[in-house]
């Protein structure tokens, strides 16, 4: 098997426990917060800001940690990452205070960055012609993992507690760093004195100012923000299709499975597609897709019309963040690759940070339906901008070619 594609399994798996690991207590944090002895109307309070400080934080960090891998190569960076969140998220189980867990998750988002740190080092080593599908493959890993950690979670807080997850959550992250130190080997390597120190801000204007580039860090804030209006407040959308029912913690646990599943079997045959079609149109249509999902969320009736709704959602959505990835691939300059994917990183960062607290904020003012009715208009304005964006380059390199 050529270095590469054993680079692209091993860390799909590696993604799967840090994801898996990662949502095994982020689930029952509100749980937790209460059992250090906060007030029942201040928990969703700190659980919102102990929940987002994590992504504040790494978004402002992501360039900077791109720019060392640009200097230093991008394994370094994914093993920073992995044994750092490790110790870390064990210190979390150790807190005694709201505090302190607000600080660890502050420290966890600037030492973060595995995730992103995989995918640069991926498209550092993949062919081109494969890049799509390996970006696909690297998502359903990580959204696996995503979906069956709440429900290992929720096992073990019922048998050993809050605390002790937060332990086993970081035997799980440094197994994973301990995979990619043995198993994963980075060719091409860059070389230190191919960028200098003092090239810093310079190459923060040089990735700024690439064709294309800004357009889409601004393009994948808009795809988070817009997709995380109201996830984290689709159990209350249950609660409400299912008033008298005794088994609503069920079904908001399968509305939320239906929607992973969905996005893991559908982002590696995006990714494919876009390798033979382009990723541009797979990304094009995708957020076209999911504009058009959103609409009838907010006119359902029953719980059978959401499951069916957010695995149609799901379809879409796994074909957004790889595609976005492979074009990122694409335009960056060769030389500072890993920088242009933390500014990459940054703006989903912040995507995931603005989303939820924006949305808590206006679901009293127009409601849980009219979240799903604003999230379809940003996607739509997203796709027509997106629209006059990918046309211009057609004509550019139509002029090109005569």
């Amino acid at each position: 098997m050529p270095q590469w594609r054993r680079n692209i399994y091993i860390l799909l798996f590696a993604q799967f426990l840090v994801m898996s690991s990662m949502s095994l207590v982020m689930p029952f944090l509100p749980l937790y917060i209460q059992e250090m002895g906060v007030a029942q109307d201040k928990v969703a309070f700190w659980a919102g800001w102990i929940f987002g400080i994590n992504f504040l934080s790494s978004f402002i960090v992501s360039p900077i940690w791109g720019n060392l891998a640009d200097r230093y190569g991008r394994k370094v960076m994914v093993l920073r990452s992995g044994f750092g969140m490790a110790i870390i998220t064990g210190l979390m189980g150790a807190a005694s205070n709201v505090w302190q867990l607000l600080i660890l998750r502050l420290f966890n988002g600037m030492i973060s960055g595995f995730i992103p740190a995989s995918i640069a080092l991926v498209a550092a080593t993949t062919p081109k012609s494969q890049i799509g599908y390996a970006m696909g493959l690297l998502q359903a890993g990580g959204v696996a993992g995503s979906i069956l950690g709440p429900f290992i979670g929720g096992v073990l807080a019922t048998w050993i507690g809050f605390r002790e997850i937060f332990y086993i959550t970081g035997f799980l992250l440094f197994m994973a760093a301990l995979l990619v130190l043995f198993l994963v080997k980075e060719e091409n390597k860059p070389n230190p004195k191919d960028h200098p120190r003092g090239q810093f801000i310079q190459n923060y204007k040089r990735v700024l100012q690439t064709p294309y580039i800004l357009p889409l860090f601004f393009i994948g804030f808009m795809i988070q923000f817009a997709t995380l209006l109201s996830l984290p407040l689709i159990s209350l959308y249950v609660q409400e299709l299912m008033p008298t029912s005794d088994k609503i913690e069920l079904f908001a646990g399968i509305t939320a499975a239906v929607m992973g599943f969905s996005n893991m079997l559908f982002a590696p045959i995006l990714g494919r597609w876009g390798d033979r079609h382009g990723s541009q149109k797979i990304l094009f249509y995708s957020v076209l897709g999911a504009a058009v999902a959103f609409i009838p969320h907010a006119f359902v009736v029953n719980i059978w019309q959401l499951l069916i709704l957010r695995f149609l959602l799901g379809m879409c959505v796994g074909g957004l963040l790889p595609s976005l990835n492979s074009l990122v691939k694409k335009y960056a300059n060769k030389d500072l690759e890993s920088l242009t994917y933390g500014f990459s990183n940054s703006s989903v960062a912040l995507g995931n940070f603005l989303g939820p607290i924006i949305g808590g904020y206006l679901v009293g003012l127009i409601s849980l339906r009219g979240l799903f009715i604003m999230a379809s208009i940003l996607l739509f304005i997203t796709w027509l901008w997106m629209k006059r964006m990918f046309a211009r380059e057609d004509t550019h390199e139509m002029l090109n070619n005569l």
